[in-house]
């Protein structure tokens, strides 16, 4: 009897921990450049897993599958996607000799509210809105008057805006409580109060970091509901004093947490004051109108980074992307779009999930034009075009 010894991939080994839409786009960039991707979620088919070339469905709460499934495939990298991943299997590993991106301690305090907003405010001097953070209810209450009406307020630990309200009066206070309490991850309890900047506008600059440079794109402009995302575009159109202000918290930032990858940071424009909001270390889910905008997407960039490439990339073209939400709950979607979503300048782009359920993400709608204020409007038009069966 020949036992043959099953071939062994020499190609570098991505390992992504959370594999939805923009795993996907990120694996398909490491697809590009030969890399092999691993990717990992709680669920089945999740969109990266369509593309990579081995995938796991795991409880990333729970340190030892984490780490089980790390050991057993012994990546170059590890990227966490998401930001429900148990933080001690990442350290561990880390000490294991595995490259956790950006790093672990990055990752410990970008998932976190409340390690993120002390690092920048107490730790760099960035300047933020006034903020506290509370465990109880009475707590809660005290604070949001002591900070002022309207208040915002959020889960210390949650994503896309998860749980997040505005609280306009010491009558909604309790509503806010059970929300932010629904939809927390990790400690439920513990939320942040901030003051409620009434800004002109909020922006994400994306800025890339490898060892040797670190570039930033061109300030995305965003529209939310309900704490997520739903329209943005590029460039946003800003002064230079407010822009140079953005790029120089970004940067402080970003040198801060070390490490490489792209960043997601997250700011409020109040004419030519800039005020730190939260930073997300993985491409940002409205960075997806990077993908016809820039001659390197965000996600061409994050791997670039990863394997400390050149970050070198050009501005194409304004455009917009507006998010396709699911209003239906089923596990067969089915997408009827009419022919005119497939323009010369627009295209749509199916994210592949398993499921859908009323407000789940998609989709993503993609508009190049002359400006980004075109873009976004043949955008908001263009949605309308798209449905689920």
């Amino acid at each position: 009897m020949i036992l043959k010894t099953p071939l062994k991939s020499n190609s570098i080994k991505i390992m992504l921990l959370g594999s939805g839409e923009l795993g996907k786009e990120v694996a398909i960039e490491a697809n590009r450049l030969g890399c092999e991707v691993i990717a990992v979620d709680r669920y089945p088919n999740a969109p990266a897993m369509l593309i990579a070339q081995k995938s796991y469905v795991i409880d990333m709460k729970e340190k030892e599958q984490v780490l089980d499934v790390i050991r057993r495939e012994k990546p170059d990298f590890v990227l966490p996607e998401i930001e429900a991943i148990n933080i001690e299997a990442l350290f561990e590993a880390e000490k294991e000799g595995i490259h956790i991106i950006p790093n672990a301690e990055a990752v410990n305090k970008t998932m976190n509210r409340k390690n993120i907003r002390k690092f920048a405010a107490e730790t760099l001097g960035i300047k933020t809105s006034k903020y506290a953070f509370v465990s109880t209810y009475e707590d809660l209450k005290n604070a949001c008057d002591e900070i002022g009406y309207p208040a915002v307020v959020k889960p210390v630990m949650s994503s896309s805006g998860h749980g997040q309200s505005i609280v306009k009066s010491p009558e909604e206070v309790i509503t806010a409580w059970e929300f932010a309490k629904s939809d927390a991850r990790g400690s439920a309890d513990e939320m942040i109060v901030e003051e409620f900047i009434d800004f002109d506008y909020e922006i994400t600059l994306l800025t890339a970091k490898n060892d040797k440079e670190i570039v930033f794109c061109p300030p995305i402009g965003h529209i939310q509901s309900g704490g997520d995302y739903i329209f943005s575009w590029q460039m946003m159109d800003m002064s230079e004093t407010a822009l140079n202000k953005a790029k120089e918290i970004a940067g402080k930032i970003v040198e801060g947490l070390g490490g490489r990858g792209i960043f997601g940071v997250e700011m409020f424009i109040k004419g030519d004051e800039v005020y730190f909001s939260e930073v997300s270390p993985r491409p940002h889910d409205t960075g997806l109108v990077t993908i016809i905008t820039q001659s390197q997407s965000e996600f061409a960039l994050h791997i670039r980074a990863v394997l400390n490439l050149p970050l070198g990339f050009e501005f194409l073209t304004p455009g917009a992307s507006a998010a396709f939400k699911a209003n239906i709950e089923t596990f067969n979607p089915v997408f009827e779009i009419e022919d005119e979503v497939f323009g010369k300048n627009s295209r749509f782009i199916i994210f592949g999930k398993p499921a859908s359920h009323k407000g789940r993400r998609m989709g993503v709608l993609l508009v190049s034009d002359k400006t980004a204020k075109n873009a976004l409007e043949n955008a908001k038009f263009l949605i309308n075009k798209i449905k689920l069966q």
